[in-house]
């Protein structure tokens, strides 16, 4: 079977061939870096980092003025609630929330 199979195949051509794709396999790499080189120095500039910086302030402080007016008069809240708190208020909810329950069960 290998006798058959060395038969069959040329081993210089294919060393020609395993030869040139080494070649173009360096030379696409060669290619990348280059490319890889020159878009970091055209996106990774410190000038291009200031502007967004800047915008990205610009942009908040808008957003934060209007959050700002929209705020202006709301009452915060003077105490965080406790779990107590919360535990009535859900059974407040449960309470009111029975009798149509019931009702609903019942016309069932």
């Amino acid at each position: 079977a290998m006798a058959s199979a060395n038969s069959a195949m040329n081993a210089t051509e294919m060393t020609k061939i395993m030869t040139e794709f080494q070649r173009q396999n360096e030379i696409a790499a060669v290619k990348e870096e280059m490319m890889d080189d020159a878009l970091a120095d055209a996106f990774d500039s410190e000038e291009v980092e200031e502007e967004a910086d800047q915008v990205t302030s610009q942009v908040l402080a808008e957003l934060g003025v209007e959050l700002d007016s929209q705020l202006v008069g709301l009452n915060a809240p003077g105490k965080r609630p406790t779990q107590e708190d919360a535990i009535a208020e859900e059974e407040d909810a449960l309470n009111d929330a029975l009798p149509d329950l019931r009702a609903r069960l019942d016309a069932l």
